[in-house]
């Protein structure tokens, strides 16, 4: 153990110290992994210390016995509902084949404990095997999946959800979320959408009643969309997911899911791979000693964003994982907030009524 600092987590704790710097706020001085006996993931164990002091500033840590509100919140947010979700997951889209499957397997043994897919994407089936493959507890990943805008509706939806089931083999679905706020095929000016929508929301309260998700949410809503949504629900949303990045910070929208329990989900937090090469990003990854994909997806932890990062390398998939080992300072938060342009790299739903 370095000079100076003394370990004071549970003695069950195997701690092996993995770096030590002097140079970068929020190193990590000591690491290690564990499990515990609630059904909640594994998770790796990190102590905190103060670059300018030199003195411990957050330990979280976790035996046998479970694990505490304070260790689960550097790793996990809670849902409305009480449902602890990652702050990390692999996102899969344009993922197929033996790369959806080798890809998901990567991240399971990386310590990855979320897993974004969804019916569009056409991949469940090959994630369902390789989470079976993993061999791990089906309690210790969290499966997200959506319906998409071809399968709006009641009906169609409670259909749409038992096949991605089928699909994924997995039993139930950790999050089920309506992919689009708009119905395929229909004019984005059509009031028809708002109908569908909430149909479909409909038949995901059921879903949920029924013990087939666990939690619920929406993707590609704005303002507008969740307003309608919570002045008809009976059960409110617990995630919406959004592409979200510096040049797309979201800040209103995240204010407003905040001020209403929605946990804020970020899809293509890389800026769909656009925003490594910025002047800003490159010069802080060189000052952090990480890469920029880091910096980005820290950025989003920090602002407390579930990140759903896509690669299929492994490398860059493990890189992604370490995330949690430094933190950003507030200057540095801040001069990344700076970048906002506003601009989406995939899509916008403003139009959709």
């Amino acid at each position: 153990m370095p000079h100076g600092i003394t370990w004071v987590g549970p003695k069950s704790l195997s701690l092996e110290i993995s770096q030590w710097s002097q140079n970068f706020p929020g190193t990590l001085v000591g690491a290690g992994t564990c499990g515990d006996q609630r059904g909640v993931p594994g998770i790796m164990s990190s102590l905190l210390i103060s670059n300018e002091e030199r003195e411990v500033r957050r330990i979280c840590v976790m035996d046998g016995e479970g694990m505490s509100s304070s260790d689960t919140s550097t790793f996990y947010l809670t849902l409305h509902n009480s449902v602890v979700i990652p702050r990390l997951g692999l996102g899969t889209f344009r993922s197929r084949g033996e790369q959806a499957k080798s890809s998901v397997l990567w991240a399971l043994q990386s310590h990855y404990c979320l897993i974004d897919t969804a019916s569009i994407y056409k991949n469940e089936a090959e994630i369902g095997q390789a989470l079976r493959d993993s061999g791990l507890e089906r309690d210790k990943v969290f499966i997200t999946s959506k319906i998409s805008p071809f399968e709006h509706g009641y009906d169609s939806a409670l259909l749409a959800v038992g096949k991605i089931l089928e699909r994924l083999d997995c039993g139930y679905l950790d999050l089920c979320l309506i992919h689009w706020p708009g119905a395929a095929k229909l004019d984005v000016k059509s009031e028809e959408n708002a109908v569908r929508r909430t149909e479909t929301w409909q038949a995901l309260e059921d879903m949920y009643k029924q013990g087939k998700c666990r939690a619920i949410g929406v993707s590609n809503y704005t303002k507008h969309h969740l307003e309608g949504l919570l002045s008809a629900c009976t059960i409110r949303p617990m995630v919406n997911q959004v592409e979200l990045h510096p040049y797309l910070p979201q800040t209103l929208l995240r204010k407003y899911c905040t001020e209403n329990n929605i946990v804020v989900q970020a899809y293509s937090p890389l800026g769909c791979g656009n925003l490594l090469s910025d002047p800003l990003v490159s010069a802080l990854a060189a000052r952090y000693n990480r890469t920029p994909a880091q910096i980005l997806l820290r950025w989003g932890i920090q602002h407390d964003v579930v990140v759903l990062p896509k690669s299929v390398r492994k490398d860059r998939i493990q890189q992604n994982a370490e995330i949690f080992y430094f933190l950003l300072s507030k200057d540095d938060m801040e001069c990344l907030d700076g970048l906002d342009r506003n601009h989406h790299f995939c899509w916008s739903s403003e139009e959709i009524l």
